[in-house]
């Protein structure tokens, strides 16, 4: 039946999980949002490492630039400071030979270019192929030609901004002015930036949308708990809540935490449903039998005969007895599933060990013995052993005549404590062992006893887990049995603890229920 559910679960989380792939690319998925976030936050990177790279470039291709026009200053006036014509040794004739011979032996670099002008007008130029000729534009001809000092600046050409620094060159014996000017295609020097930043801005796209497309998967397999919990939680319904999100053994991470304590809860929601089914199951399995003993004796009752009235009002007094004692025993198991079934303090053990033997000699005609009391301080929920002892020193008396002989004791071995209860009865068969212990479970030795419910065991069994304990049978059929209650033995703290109980930390350090777990 189990695995029926299971695979029924199973084949709905496909069916979830296949539509919910198609949901993944939606906007509004978790796993497509953090993709674009990153996307943008990558590709806003991206343009302003570029932006700033490109800028760097082209101030440093703008510093480079005006460096070379002062070195053609320099250059210029060394030669017309020296007054000599480089190719004929002879001095200076004429303003025109002088910005001829300027031009002719300063060699232009790339996009750079050397004009000479002559009372305003254009007389020589460089060799090196320009991208427009400065020389046939009248507007800059008009800027440049008619300098008197040295004058630099911008020009915006046809084949983009223009730097240039005129220089204006004069002789002493020719009235004629000339300029010489050397001007910078600044657009044409700055392309090499260019291109390295719509380089840049290529690679470090398809970068991006290479990165992107690997934190796709990476985002999947880091979103997968989550989507586990999504599945998981519609996979669980009213009647099958055994739905678990797969974990990785090891530490994990915060996803994996998430995972391990959605699971926690579930564990905790399907027990304490569970605790619930069984409580109804067990009430509805047990109360059934007296209801219908007194419904059947009320139908047949005679109201005019009253022996036959005392007879019945006597027989629902003990059926609603012995109901009010289930009732009572199954609220009490329930709550025993719950953290604070037990509050420890500090116990003299041996103290309530005499103290337990004095309250069950009530229970029969026995012969009661106080066979060992251990001599220690240790923190457990006293009212809850106490009541344990007794629910064993009960069972015990039921299993044995009047005279017969019931030990009870306690003693500590290791870091166990152990109360016992050791009847003279029949004992208890290996077929028993297990059946005494689940609730509204008999043996055969106790076949014979009507009043009880079958609960008394499971009760102690329930104090014992509470504990972190458990119980323990030593019986031998024919020879009795010992039926003990074995709990850690956590000694008590010093007496001088303010207010004289256990702090919190202590009385939970070795409870398996602290922070709300079901035992």
């Amino acid at each position: 039946m189990t695995t029926t559910t299971r695979t029924t679960v199973s084949t709905t989380v496909r069916t979830d999980r296949g539509s919910r792939g198609r949901r993944r690319w939606s906007p509004r998925a978790a796993r497509t949002r953090i993709i674009g976030w990153v996307l943008l936050l990558v590709l806003l990177s991206l343009a302003a490492v570029t932006f700033v790279t490109w800028r760097l470039l082209v101030a440093q291709t703008d510093a480079r630039m005006a460096e070379s026009l002062r070195a053609e200053v320099t250059e210029f006036r060394a030669l017309v400071d020296n007054g000599l014509d480089p190719g004929t040794g002879q001095g200076f004739a004429s303003v025109a030979d002088v910005l001829q011979a300027v031009i002719t032996y300063n060699q232009a670099r790339p996009n750079e270019k050397f004009l000479g002008y002559v009372d305003g007008t254009y007389r020589f130029q460089s060799r090196i192929e320009a991208p427009v000729r400065l020389a046939e534009d009248p507007a800059f001809t008009a800027l440049v030609s008619s300098a008197t000092t040295t004058t630099s600046g911008t020009y915006a050409s046809g084949a983009g901004e223009v730097l240039y620094l005129a220089v204006p060159v004069s002789l002493a014996d020719d009235p004629a002015t000339g300029v010489v000017v050397a001007a910078f295609f600044a657009d044409e020097e700055r392309q090499p930036a260019d291109d390295t930043a719509r380089l840049m801005l290529l690679v470090g796209g398809l970068t991006s949308l290479a990165a992107a497309g690997g934190a796709w998967v990476v985002a999947g397999r880091i979103l997968r708990p989550v989507r586990d919990v999504a599945a998981t939680a519609q996979g669980i319904t009213e009647t099958d809540l055994s739905g678990r999100i797969e974990v990785a053994e090891g530490p994990g991470d915060e996803l994996a935490d998430l995972a391990r304590s959605v699971n926690a809860m579930l564990d905790r929601v399907e027990g304490g449903v569970a605790a619930q089914r069984r409580f109804l199951d067990d009430a509805g399995h047990e109360l059934r039998t007296p209801i219908t003993i007194v419904r059947g004796h009320l139908e047949v009752l005679d109201p005019t005969d009253p022996a036959d009235v005392r007879e019945t009002v006597a027989l629902v007094d003990d059926e609603l007895e012995r109901m009010n004692r289930i009732v009572s025993d199954l609220l009490l198991l329930a709550r025993a599933e719950q953290p604070a079934f037990v509050r420890p303090q500090p116990v003299d053990i041996a103290a309530l060990t005499a103290e337990v033997v004095s309250k069950v000699r009530r229970l029969g005609d026995r012969e009661w013995v106080l066979e060992s009391a251990a001599e220690l301080d240790a923190v457990l929920d006293p009212q809850r052993v106490t009541q344990a002892v007794v629910a064993l020193a009960d069972n015990a008396c039921h299993v044995t005549e009047p005279g017969d002989r019931i030990g009870i004791g306690s003693r500590r071995t290791g870091d166990e404590l152990r109360f016992w209860v050791a009847d003279t009865g029949p004992g208890v068969s290996d077929a028993d062992r297990e059946r005494i212990f689940a609730r509204f479970g008999r043996g055969s030795a106790g076949a014979r006893r009507t009043d009880g419910a079958g609960l008394g065991l499971a009760v102690v069994t329930a104090i014992a887990a509470a504990h972190g304990g458990r119980v323990a049978l030593d019986s031998v059929p024919g020879q009795g049995a010992t039926f003990s209650l074995v709990l850690p033995a956590r000694p008590a703290p010093p007496a001088d603890t303010p207010d004289g109980t256990v702090d919190d930390a202590l009385a939970t350090a070795d409870d398996p229920r602290a922070g709300g777990e079901t035992p």
